[in-house]
């Protein structure tokens, strides 16, 4: 600030000066302004030379991102000029938003407003494409460029200076025989991430953490004395939870597992593994994860595998054999019995015909077909019941007379509905052995407990009623209700949710909140209870299918109960079986809340099937994973309804 003593004075030459007139020049205008400069002071000077320095720097500071914007926006020959790529070819499959998700201990969630499989979201219409407004992606901000040039019919997505094209951005499953598994959609924006769905993940992860601390690339994880067992050798836990990690949002986890199967995952190695388990997880698995991400090394390694699988339809039946060695290419029965089960050679269907679409190999899908053909015609059934084994060299039933939904036949009802579903609902011979395997099942099967009325279905041997019921038989109330979504009997629904409220009791009614593997139900009019529980029967294995059948359940009735359920279970999940150093156990009693006996296994099934099916029950976006496009095999992985 000036000194109020000092006063400024400005003198105006007009004279000659040196014989020089005033002419405006430059050289009496610098003049003028170094007077100028001279009579500010110090302390003016010196703000405005701070000023200026501070400008210059912030310029050449922002001079990189400004230069970057310009090569990117600047046009050439009706294209973006690209600039030198910062992100690598990979960037077109994980372009979409797929938020890493939070655990709540250590919140990494970049963003929540979209949720579910990224190649779904990517999956938008041309014509959806065309009315989009352009966006090009500036230092990690949306910009929107107005759609008013018209001449640019094709939208192409900048990140960080690489031009990618629509295919890129857009991948296609292949052309195939049977043409895309799902039709082009406009995808609505996806709902926040609620409080119980982030209860799964912190579970997931917590699950995660043991598994890739104790049990890396093995089968299953041991979390009490964290180590692992073996099975097939095969990375079963890592290769069943693929799917649900990219469900999840799980990112990290999800590149970390894809690189282990790409160098690790030896389908040639010299071991016997079961052809039903081998199928539904691992292959099924693989073409999951292929049809959300489209990532070609999946269905490479799906393909591998089951050609792999195939010696065992070498057979004089053409019924398969249940164990096969993948890497010496031959197959043979059990060592007890030339029998395999009817459930794993008729569950088997979906993943071998899904494989010939994706390939164009005829041989899966023949050989499956050849399978249900054979048993659609086979003597020995019971008002469309089936026994529960079948010889691989006569071809006929075996061990006539019994018959239940429980192990060794459950998943043959399933999959004649979902082959079904999958065919686009022309193959009639499914459709009727389904409806006649029903009304077989009301017949013969149903009955109601005592005191509470509850309807269960029980087991048939020899014309002998047993109240007997597995846990596994708690899939059928969740395909009841998929049958009615797609146009079948009312009264199919009304069953669904009768037998779901007796799924859900086997829970509630026991000390834990667990249910048993097995329970038998009571028939007498007096007793108290209508669930007994017997000592050989009281262990739980983290299994799936009541949540399964809640997951259907909710989608088709919106009635919120069955969330409610689902979420007592994952408390009671995650009190009884979690152990702190990571990873839940399944356990021996659900019968002692103070002490369940921990078994010291976690199966696969549990981060494949378990977590997947709760994740999506307690979503309230009916197009994640939307029931009209896409059907779940027996082990919850994601295949595409043929729409040709």
């Amino acid at each position: 600030m000036y000194s109020p003593q000092r006063r400024d004075f400005i003198s105006v030459t007009l004279g000659n000066q040196a014989g020089r007139t005033y002419d405006n020049s430059k050289t009496w205008r610098r003049q003028s302004c170094w007077r100028k400069w001279k009579q500010l002071s110090r302390l003016q000077r010196s703000l405005i030379a701070f000023l200026f320095v501070f400008m210059v720097v912030c310029g050449i500071a922002a001079y990189p991102n400004l230069s970057e914007r310009w090569q990117v926006e600047s046009y050439h020959n009706g294209e973006l000029k690209q600039a030198e790529p910062a992100v690598g070819p990979r960037v077109a499959v994980l372009l979409p938003k797929a938020p890493a998700i939070t655990q709540p201990q250590k919140p990494r969630r970049p963003n929540l407003n979209k949720r579910g499989p990224p190649f779904l979201q990517k999956r938008l219409s041309k014509k959806e494409n065309a009315e989009e407004p352009k966006i090009n992606k500036e230092e990690n901000e949306a910009q929107v460029i107005p759609n008013d040039q018209e001449e640019e019919k094709d939208i192409t997505i900048s990140w960080r200076g690489m031009k990618i094209e629509p295919e890129q951005v857009n991948p296609a499953l292949p052309d195939t025989k049977k043409g895309e598994p799902v039709p082009n959609e406009t995808i609505k924006e996806p709902e926040a991430l609620n409080e119980r769905q982030m209860a799964v993940i912190e579970a997931f992860q917590h699950a995660w953490k043991g598994y890739k601390q104790y049990a890396w690339g093995h089968d299953e994880l041991k979390p009490i004395s964290k180590t692992y067992s073996e099975w097939f050798g095969l990375g079963l836990t890592l290769v069943d939870a693929l799917d649900t990690m990219w469900i999840l949002g799980q990112q990290e986890e999800f590149e970390e597992a894809k690189k282990w199967v790409v160098t690790d995952l030896n389908l040639g190695k010299n071991v016997d593994v079961n052809l039903f388990e081998t199928t539904i997880r691992i292959l099924g698995g693989l073409l999951s994860v292929y049809n959300l991400t489209g990532d070609q090394v999946f269905l490479d390694k799906a393909s591998e595998l089951g050609n792999r699988l195939m010696p065992a339809f070498d057979t004089p039946s053409r019924i398969p054999y249940s164990d096969v060695n993948i890497g010496r290419g031959t197959a043979h029965p059990p060592r007890w019995t030339s029998d395999s089960t009817v459930a794993e050679v008729t569950s088997i269907q979906l993943e071998f015909r899904e494989l010939s679409r994706l390939t164009k190999e005829e041989k899966y899908q023949a050989s499956v077909n050849e399978v249900m053909k054979h048993i659609h015609k086979l003597g020995g059934k019971m008002d469309g019941l089936v026994p529960m084994f079948i010889n691989t060299n006569s071809g006929q039933f075996s061990h006539l007379g019994v018959y239940t939904l429980g192990a060794r036949a459950d998943s043959y009802y399933e999959y004649l509905l979902k082959q079904w579903i999958q065919g686009g609902r022309k193959e009639s011979d499914l459709l009727d052995d389904y409806l006649q395997a029903i009304e077989g099942i009301k017949k013969n099967l149903i009955r109601k407990s005592e005191p509470r009325k509850l309807t269960f279905v029980g087991e048939l041997s020899h014309n002998q009623f047993s109240p007997k019921m597995d846990h596994l038989v708690c899939f059928l109330p969740g395909t009841l209700a998929l049958g009615a979504h797609y146009g079948l009997n009312a009264d199919h629904m009304e069953l669904a949710k009768e037998l779901m409220e007796t799924c859900y009791q086997m829970y509630a009614q026991i000390e834990t909140g667990l249910s048993p593997e097995i329970v038998h139900f009571n028939l007498r009019p007096h007793n108290t209870k209508d669930v007994e529980v017997k000592p050989a029967d009281r262990h739980n294995l983290l299994r799936p299918e009541t949540v399964e059948s809640l997951f259907y359940m909710y989608r088709f009735t919106r009635d919120k109960k069955y969330q409610d359920w689902g979420w007592q279970i994952l408390q009671n999940f995650n009190k009884y079986t979690r152990v702190d150093t990571g990873g839940y156990t399944s356990i021996n009693n659900v019968r002692k809340s103070e002490n369940p006996e921990p078994r010291d296994k976690m199966e696969s099934f549990f981060l494949g099937e378990t977590l997947k099916y709760l994740f999506l029950l307690f979503s309230n976006d009916f197009n994640l994973i939307s029931l009209d496009k896409y059907i779940f095999n027996t082990e919850a992985h994601i295949l595409p309804i043929w729409t040709t």
